[in-house]
């Protein structure tokens, strides 16, 4: 069986979107996106990502409040997730590794250099 390579963006932000969705079909990744939390949790009920990239800030729904919805529900509490967002202070950092479980946490500005190496940390795979 082959790796899955589908990757879920959330993030407000269209051009940050854009950035990363050309960097991971760049590399051979096949992504979905959605412009917040509310619409990444209905487009979990039709796909199941190899991993989601996950703003924090966000109107309506934050990083922080999808988090803890995936962690809820047994079909997408497996989800590796990665936060990609400009909270950078050391405090921010232990709180998505300590309060909420995050797998991975990259500060923005990021290199793709840094986002590739995350995602294969976590996949195994690039």
């Amino acid at each position: 069986m082959s790796e899955n390579r589908t990757i879920l963006i959330v993030d407000d932000d269209d051009d940050g979107r854009a950035m990363v969705r050309t960097i991971l079909e760049g590399h051979g990744f096949e992504v979905q996106d959605a412009s917040g939390g509310e619409e990444a949790l209905e487009r979990l009920k039709s796909i199941s990502p190899a991993l989601i990239i996950l703003d924090i800030m966000m109107p309506v729904m934050s990083g922080y409040d999808v988090l803890v919805r995936l962690k809820q529900h047994p079909e997408t509490q497996n989800i590796p997730v990665i936060f990609l967002t400009a909270k950078g202070d050391p405090d921010d950092l232990l709180v998505g590794y300590k309060d909420y479980g995050v797998e991975y946490y990259i500060t923005k500005p990021f290199t793709t250099r840094q986002l590739l190496a995350g995602i294969k940390l976590i996949l195994g795979y690039l």
